[in-house]
């Protein structure tokens, strides 16, 4: 009885030990198959750090005003008898715009013709007894007194009516009508806006440390969001000749071309608007620049993934801190922490840590300097 008791402890222990050492087997083969598995590769699309020669610019705010532009007045009182507008049209130089009650002149007009008449008659009369000498020169001097007289009061009242047609000065675009028919002017009071578009000027200001770099003739890019995706080009024509002494700023002012793509001189930009100037400096400098959608911005410090073969010469992504500079379009330049031909990961950072073994895809966003935005 001890001795089979004594069997099959024997036994059961075999079978512990069977089935322990097969469990121990199969734990150490998952072991091992575990440390020999590698996470598979991370598909992303790589950049290559690009060194480039960047214009340098000088960012300013600034106003726009029409080369021409004059609010028309009534230049002596009067009431409005015919107007020849109404407001919003194009006119040209010297065309007439409106015209005042004249009754009054033109009957003054009459009366000077007559006394201009009578005087110029006397002037003759004396002038043939002074050659018979039958008069003396004084009396020839004050009938030409009377005659020169005259004259200078027939010219006051024609200048009386041409004044009272009101005619525009130059070419350009009228405004809102301010004035109706039948309306007492005083002198002064404003009629209608006058206003030439092309050229446009902007007038904006400059820190004076900037005039050492700032000629007339520079290039000025100008935008506004009234006009979106819109650059509009022209050059300085003029610096102020003194500084501010509250801003410390120069007033510059650059002459813009307006003209649309059909050729016309579309209103596109009105005198008032608030603009953005870009001036264009000569000289240029060099920069190592990346994509924007290849940095992780983080509080702690910007960072790249920088794509190279490991020791196992697979392409792997190490993790690299960087400093950057100035933005322009999709791109930002890289002031420290790469070198130009490195190539480093763009699109999916999300999906990436140091180490990771990295598949570059040949899509991906494309950038640009100088995006435009699609209003499709």
């Amino acid at each position: 009885m001890k001795k089979r008791i004594a069997f099959s402890i024997l036994g059961l222990l075999i079978l512990v030990g069977v089935l322990g050492g097969v469990k121990a087997l199969q734990i150490r083969d998952l072991i091992a198959a575990g440390a020999s598995m590698q996470a598979p590769p991370t598909v992303v699309t790589a950049a290559v750090v690009q060194a480039a020669d960047w214009e340098m610019t000088i960012q300013a705010i600034g106003t726009l005003e029409a080369a021409q532009g004059v609010v028309i007045t009534a230049d002596l009182p009067g009431r409005v008898s015919k107007l020849h507008f109404d407001g919003g049209e194009r006119v040209a130089a010297g065309e007439l715009l409106l015209e005042q009650e004249t009754s009054t002149e033109k009957a003054q007009l009459s009366a000077a013709e007559s006394d201009l008449g009578l005087a110029q008659s006397n002037l003759d009369r004396v002038s043939r007894l002074y050659r018979s000498k039958v008069v003396s020169r004084a009396e020839l001097d004050a009938a030409r007194s009377q005659a020169s007289a005259a004259q200078a009061q027939m010219d006051n009242i024609t200048a009386s009516l041409t004044k009272k047609k009101i005619i525009a000065p130059f070419d350009g675009r009228l405004g809102l009508r301010l004035v109706d028919i039948g309306q007492d002017l005083s002198q002064g009071v404003a009629i209608v806006s006058l206003q030439a578009f092309d050229p446009m000027r902007i007038n904006f200001s400059l820190p004076q440390q900037a005039l050492a770099r700032v000629t007339q003739g520079l290039d000025v890019r100008v935008t506004t969001d009234a006009v979106p995706g819109r650059q509009f080009t022209g050059s300085i024509t003029a610096i102020n000749t003194e500084i501010d002494t509250t801003t410390r700023t120069v007033r510059t002012q650059a002459t813009l071309d307006v003209t649309a793509d059909d050729g016309s001189a579309a209103p596109v930009l009105l005198p008032g608007m608030f603009a953005s100037a870009e001036v264009i400096l000569p000289e240029s400098r060099p920069v190592l620049m990346i994509p924007l959608t290849a940095v992780s911005f983080a509080s702690y410090g910007d960072s790249v993934f920088v794509l190279e073969n490991n020791e196992n010469d697979q392409l792997s992504a190490r993790q690299q801190f960087v400093q950057l500079g100035e933005r322009r379009g999709d791109f930002v330049e890289v002031s420290k922490g790469l070198d130009e031909g490195q190539t480093v990961a763009n699109d999916g950072l999300f999906k990436l840590r140091s180490g990771a073994t990295v598949v570059v895809n040949d899509g991906g966003s494309e950038p640009s300097l100088t995006p435009q935005p699609d209003n499709s």
